[in-house]
């Protein structure tokens, strides 16, 4: 059972019985064991402290309560009484002693608790003077230590128990002023039990009852006052904590219990008996009259503040109240009432008034700058300036102002800033920081400062924010401590000027940073500046320089590149991250990705015109630290490594393309070749659409080659000759899966374009005919292939001829083949180009008259043949006339030598064709008259000569 829970019992009961002698022995036998265990309290000392107090009160308890038991069945005699009396006294005193010794009374008070029911229990003992009054005082001394301990519950306990006692006695006719008091301070500690576990009801009935307890005393009034007054007090600063509703309560109750204070005070004043009391009295009044006016402050009635006010300074004589308080709730007030003239004038009273506290000082200069603004802010200003001159002021105090006006932004907090920095920099403000002593105030500036200027840096406000940067920098001490900070202060400062556009003060501030703390920021900045002064040669040397630095990483050059674009400075740019690339080979973590540096700096020097070369070296580099770091390390694993490989790919087609167009064929044959680099060309299996892209890169690849070589006149050396033979058969290969893919999957035929085929076939049959003489078994198989092939049409069939009849490494029977392939698609047309035929039937005879001679006349008759029999039919002009004539003309030519040899047959027959074409050219009529004059010319001749 706990202590707490055990009571002792009601024994005041008259005698009823004597005491047989058994009962005597009973009570000898119990006393004796309370003496004994009350010489074992006696004997705890500092040097002897291991008996256990809690054991002990234990055992008393028991006895006591087997005591009390027994007088319940007989009661005591006089002399047993007396005796537990004195225990009573000697267990207290014992306690007492505890006490003092160890300086806590937590160890002794449930032994004070059981004296205080020994002492109870003998209550009824005679030749004691007032054993009433003196039990009740154990209680309430025990309640006391309770109290002190929070153990509230136990403390009313006792409270109520002496108030028990005392409710017996007749207050009327206890005299002696000590007892008076006890009666009077039991109720108070009672009533303050009762506040603490929020029972607030009782607490203030209780002191309403305690007004019956007062006897006329001063000190009584006094102390009756001051309860109320800590009550109040307390209502006021837990209000806070409240909602709307209950904060409102609270005020109300705390009035109601300030009226009360206040009205005892002044009926207090009537029992003085000393000017000391009444003094004493009339300042208890003003504080209970200044808390009153704190309370109308708070309910927002400022005629009742203001009317307190005067009332308490009396009309401000000698004997009026001129608390600092009161100062600041008629500034309040007159805020309240928006009289800011009244509040600025209370305001200035303060100032001239050195008995005011510097903290109220500053909580007025808050209240007054909250209510007023930012038009108070030169006010304040003004205001703390007159101050220093007029008395010493404390560096947190103008820390607190500093921070005060400045404020949490809004639309004026320019013009409050620029307050802050005009008050900060007064040297006699600056003054108040030196020293050891205001260290940490001075950091507090400092902070102040500096955090309202990065507010304002944040909004884009460089102006201000540069000012109060500097201002801050008044509170950095010159010492090698804080170099580091003067550092970071020039270095933004650097920054907002940077942002002004005013160069040559940012690149002073930077200077100043680099002496202090040379380091990659500082160098950073100064990279900055470079580059927005447009000083690229000075940007580059900064660009070494960071890299120089203790301190520096490799995101200062990802930095550098994104200041380069955003200036426009792609080369800059471009040179920050080639650094950057550097790092890459060391195996050191890094911001990104090496391809993704790479990407970046192709795109940005793709941006300017004339970078081909550059773009061409990074695409390289690219393929060559793939082919080290392998595909997926380097590109990525899945789809991201998918789609970057495939963007080199894509990029090296473009610019390949580009520099196609442009010309410049050495350079496109680079790209496109690096594009089947990029993406391996499949010899077995699914095309897919990059593989295309690939098929298409190494047949242009060879196309430029060839292209550069005729641009240049420089013929391809046997290394390139080989290396074009390899590209074409990986192209061969390719061609021969995606037409085998185009009879399965119809979509894909149109995945490559017929010309590419030609193309194909054009550049193979060149590169072979440059072989030996299985090279020119091999342009014929080639032209015959695609002359079986879907893609092949007339015009590439011509191409392909014309290109073999000419040239020093002319293949006569490719020329042949293709030329005659072209001829018969052209004629079995239902529309047929008869300028193309012309063209075939002019190359076909000089192929022939060129490459065989007269060993084939036959063939070059026939030729001829053909062409009379193509115009036969034909509308005049249909054929082209050009081609008509050359055809007329060259063979009656051939009918020269023959007549010469006198080959009289072979003559004929050239003539005779010759003639047969003039007739069909629109415009040889003359040269036809003659060429019939010579034919019958010939004809009478030859009749002669077989005449004779």
């Amino acid at each position: 059972m706990r202590i707490s829970e055990i009571s002792s019992p009601d024994l005041w009961r008259p005698n009823q019985n004597p005491q047989s002698p058994n009962d005597q022995n009973q009570y000898h036998h119990l006393l004796s064991q309370i003496d004994s265990l009350i010489k074992q309290t006696e004997t705890i000392s500092p040097s002897n402290n291991d008996i256990n107090i809690s054991s002990l009160s234990t055992h008393l308890r028991q006895i006591l309560t087997d005591l009390s038991q027994l007088q319940q069945q007989h009661p005591f005699s006089n002399s047993v009484n007396l005796h537990i009396w004195k225990l009573s006294y000697r267990l207290w005193n014992s306690c007492v002693d505890i006490s003092n010794y160890s300086s806590s009374s937590s160890s002794t008070v449930t032994l004070r608790h059981i004296a205080s029911d020994m002492l109870f229990l003998a209550v009824n003992v005679t030749g004691v003077p007032s054993p009433v009054i003196k039990s009740a005082s154990f209680y309430y001394k025990t309640g006391l230590i309770y109290h002190d301990l929070k153990n509230f519950d136990l403390a009313s306990t006792c409270f109520e128990k002496a108030t028990d006692i005392l409710s017996k006695i007749d207050l009327m006719k206890i005299s002696d002023p000590g007892e008076r008091k006890l009666i009077l301070d039991l109720n108070l500690s009672r009533s303050r039990s009762a506040w603490e576990v929020s029972d607030k009801n009782l607490a203030i009935t209780l002191l309403n009852r305690a007004k019956n307890m007062l006897f006329g005393t001063f000190d009584h009034y006094k102390n009756l006052s001051l309860q109320y007054l800590a009550f109040s007090k307390s209502l006021l600063s837990k209000r806070e904590t409240n909602d709307d509703n209950s904060s409102n309560n609270a005020l109300n109750d705390a009035f109601k219990l300030l009226t009360e204070a206040l009205d005892l005070c002044q009926k207090g004043s009537t029992v003085s008996r000393t000017r000391e009391q009444t003094l004493e009295l009339n300042e208890l009044r003003s504080k209970t009259l200044r808390f009153i006016s704190a309370v109308h402050l708070q309910k927002e009635e400022y005629e009742s503040v203001l009317k307190c006010v005067r009332v308490l300074r009396g009309g401000e004589g000698e004997g009026g109240d001129h608390h600092a308080s009161l100062a600041v709730l008629a500034m309040k007030a007159w805020l309240g009432l928006e009289r800011y003239e009244e509040a600025e004038k209370e305001l200035r009273g303060m100032v001239v008034n050195k008995g005011v506290p510097e903290g109220v000082w500053v909580s007025a200069v808050e209240a007054y700058f909250e209510a007023a603004g930012t038009a108070a802010a030169e006010t304040i200003k003004g205001l703390f300036l007159g101050l220093l001159g007029r008395c010493h002021v404390s560096a947190s105090a103008a820390v607190k102002i500093a921070h005060r006006v400045i404020g949490s932004g809004g639309e004026e907090s320019s013009i409050r800033a620029k307050v802050v920095a005009e008050l900060v920099s007064d040297e006699r403000v600056v003054a108040l920081f030196v020293g050891e002593g205001v260290v940490k105030e001075r950091k507090a500036m400092h902070a102040v400062l500096w955090n309202c200027a990065s507010d304002h840096f944040r909004s884009k406000e460089y102006k201000t924010s540069a000012e109060l940067f500097e201002k801050s920098l008044l509170y950095i001490p010159y010492d090698i401590e804080n170099r580091i900070l003067r550092a970071k202060g020039f270095r933004v400062l650097s920054l907002c000027y940077l942002a002004l556009n005013q160069h040559d003060r940012a690149e002073e501030y930077i200077n100043e940073a680099e002496k202090l703390e040379p380091n990659t920021a500082s160098a950073f900045l100064k990279f900055k500046i470079y580059l927005q002064k447009n000083n690229h040669s000075g940007a580059l040397n900064q660009i070494q320089a960071m890299k120089a630095c203790i301190d520096f990483i490799p995101d200062f050059l990802s930095l550098a590149a994104h200041e380069a674009i955003a200036c426009h400075s792609l080369s800059i740019a471009a040179a920050s991250l080639s650094n950057l690339l550097n790092f890459y080979t060391l195996g050191k973590p890094m911001p990104t990705t090496e391809v993704e540096v790479l990407r970046t700096i192709i795109t940005i020097l793709s941006k300017d015109i004339g970078n081909e070369s550059e773009v061409l070296k990074f695409m390289k580099r690219a393929h060559t630290r793939a082919s080290e770091l392998g595909t997926e390390r380097f590109y990525g694993k899945g789809e991201v490594g998918k789609r970057e490989q495939n963007w080199f790919a894509v990029t090296s087609w473009n610019f390949g393309t580009k520099c196609g167009k442009e010309k410049n064929y050495e350079l496109c044959s680079e790209f496109l070749r690096l594009i089947s680099e990029f993406c391996a060309a499949p010899i077995e299996g699914q095309i897919e659409e990059h593989d295309i892209m690939v098929c298409k890169s190494l047949i242009l690849t060879v196309s430029a080659m060839i292209a550069s070589e005729n641009q240049k006149k420089v013929a391809l050396i046997e290394s390139e000759v080989k290396q074009a033979v390899e590209l074409l058969d990986k192209a061969g290969k390719m061609l021969n899966l995606i037409s085998t893919e185009a009879r399965f999957l119809d979509d894909k035929i149109t995945t490559i374009e017929p010309e590419f085929f030609f193309m194909y076939t054009l550049n193979a049959s060149d590169i072979h005919g440059r072989l030996d003489n299985l090279g020119l078994q091999q342009q014929l198989y080639l032209v015959k292939s695609f002359a079986s092939s879907k893609a092949c049409n007339p015009k590439y069939l011509l191409q392909i001829g014309l290109h073999a009849s000419r040239g020093p490494r002319a293949n006569p029977e490719v020329a042949t083949f293709a030329l005659n392939e072209c001829l018969s698609a052209l004629l079995s047309s239902p529309s047929p180009d008869y300028q193309d035929i012309a063209l075939i039937v002019r190359a076909l005879i000089l192929v022939a008259s060129l490459h065989k001679g007269d060993s084939d006349d036959d063939f070059v008759y026939n030729m001829y043949k053909q062409a009379y029999r193509i115009m036969v039919g034909l509308k005049e002009g249909e054929y082209p006339i050009e081609e008509g004539k050359w055809l007329a003309m060259t063979a009656w030519n051939r009918a020269g030598l023959p007549v010469r040899l006198g080959l009289v047959d072979a003559a004929r027959k050239w003539m005779d064709i010759g003639l047969e074409l003039a007739r069909k050219v629109l415009g040889m009529e003359t040269y036809r008259a003659c060429m019939e004059d010579f034919v019958a010319a010939s004809g009478k001749k030859l009749q002669l000569q077989n005449n004779g």
